[in-house]
């Protein structure tokens, strides 16, 4: 009988054993292990792939042979007696450096142990490495993806001198500088993206992430997943949680484009948010506080759907805490050479070629433009000229049709703009008071989105009344 009980011991043992050695083959970490003496008397298949070192070549020596950069505070020492392993008892997930056989530094988290028998005699000690390479790696794209976005988002690439953009730059600043709401308002293609980006980038943000939203592309039911997230079986097709763009901003910006599109019920459920600063994803009452900073952008008259019942007087005045207004192409014509310049920059980089100028022809057509598409309708048209442009100089006839045909019917012949014809509105003094403050006291933009020129709000503010600007409101 205690021959039997003693054959199914060793079996046992010897099972364990193998199952113990399949185990360490298998893992994906490092494992090595030391006797007393700080002898290496076992080494696993990944510590061969970490270290470029085989079983072979490791076992009897001492760790010393990956030189370690940070064993408690100090380098690996040469006498495993002088390493303090044996005094502490263990290291836990110490990140530092090992140098492989090809004399490579290798980023790991080291973890030791002391083994001990039953009375408390050392044993030996068990090391465990993780290789970070795959880890540092992702880190330093994700900063150099984080350098060039913020590159890209550069104040230098808001091209403008004119005194209007001086003002915009200025605007940028202070928003920058606060985590205020902002709400920038202008046409399509004056560049509101880039001011987000712009403000963004030079803020106590900088470094968290920047979301955006097209609020116009998505319907209503996308747009709040898109937003607040869902939870599995919230609806048809929703296999499993996902987290929303705002969860996605936290400790960062959200940038929501075209704010003006949005339907009622997302304009509530984007109130409750910015009030709350909690969100609640689709198909679940828990709230999850999430830090982020909005961001919105329109081209619509906002303050014209608010009068007309589309559009929240909360909700807009929630996102207005400091507006900036983009001025239309049209409106800084004096800019329009700089950017045709910085144009040619960039698609002379892109392309190789070597352009250095436009015509004079070509630069009175571009100045004479009503240019509706704003600032990206200039920089297609220059890419344009860029596919039929042969030499170094960008004539007229390399302008896409509809710029060579098109004149501005509000621009005179040195490209600056007579006054449009007025149309005939119904407006009241509380509305334009309203409106100004809406505008920040900017009456060429009161001007715009009412469709009248900023001489015409001017008269109606001095038949009113109105004072002229923010400091006469206060007086």
């Amino acid at each position: 009988m205690q021959r039997k009980i003693k054959r199914n011991l060793l079996k046992t043992k010897i099972w364990d054993n193998r199952f113990a050695g399949l185990l360490l083959d298998s893992m994906a970490e490092g494992v090595f292990t030391l006797d007393p003496d700080g002898k290496i008397t076992s080494w696993n298949p990944s510590m061969e792939k970490i270290t470029g070192y085989d079983a072979e070549e490791a076992i009897g020596k001492t760790c010393n042979m990956m030189k370690f950069n940070q064993c408690f505070k100090r380098s690996c020492p040469e006498d495993i007696h002088l390493c303090k392993i044996f005094q502490k008892g263990c290291v836990d997930s110490k990140e530092c450096k090992l140098v492989h056989k090809n004399g490579q530094q290798i980023h790991v988290v080291k973890n030791a142990r002391v083994v001990t028998d039953t009375d408390g005699t050392v044993v030996g000690v068990v090391e465990t490495i993780t290789d970070l390479t795959d880890l540092i790696n992702s880190r330093e794209k994700t900063k150099e993806i984080h350098l060039k976005l913020a590159e890209t988002h550069r104040f230098s690439n808001i091209i403008g001198k004119s005194r209007i953009m001086r003002e915009i730059y200025g605007s940028i600043t202070a928003a920058a500088n606060s985590d205020a709401t902002i709400l920038i308002q202008g046409e399509s293609g004056t560049g509101k993206e880039l001011v987000a980006g712009a403000i963004h980038y030079n803020s106590d943000r900088s470094q968290g992430p920047l979301v955006s939203v097209n609020c116009s592309a998505l319907s209503e039911s996308l747009l709040e997943s898109e937003l607040f997230g869902h939870v599995k079986g919230a609806f048809t097709g929703a296999h499993k949680d996902r987290k929303g763009r705002f969860e996605s901003a936290d400790g960062g910006t959200i940038f929501l484009d075209e704010i003006g599109e949005i339907s009622p019920f997302i304009q509530l459920k984007l109130l409750r948010t910015i009030q709350e600063r909690q969100i609640e994803r689709v198909g679940e009452s828990v709230k999850r506080a999430v830090d982020f900073r909005i961001i919105a952008a329109t081209n619509k008259a906002l303050f014209s759907r608010v009068r007309e019942g589309l559009f929240r007087e909360d909700l807009y005045y929630r996102l207005k805490v400091y507006p900036i207004n983009m001025p239309p192409l049209r409106d800084r014509r004096e800019d329009i050479p700089l950017l045709t310049e910085h144009f040619i920059k960039i698609f002379n980089h892109q392309t190789g070629k070597e352009i250095s100028e436009v015509s004079n022809e070509t630069m009175k057509a571009l100045m004479s433009n009503s240019w509706p598409g704003n600032v990206r309708e200039l920089k297609n048209a220059i890419e344009h000229a860029f596919v039929v442009c042969n030499s170094k100089r960008i004539d007229i006839a390399d302008l896409p049709v509809e710029i060579i045909h098109r004149r501005s019917p509000s621009a005179t012949h040195n490209g600056i703009a007579n006054e449009k014809p007025q149309k005939r509105i119904k407006l009241t003094k509380t509305e334009l008071t309203g409106l100004l403050k809406a505008c920040d006291w900017n009456k060429a933009e009161a001007g715009r989105q009412l469709g009248i020129s900023r001489v015409s709000i001017w008269k109606y503010m001095k038949k009113w009344d109105i004072p002229l600007d923010r400091e006469g409101e206060r007086g």
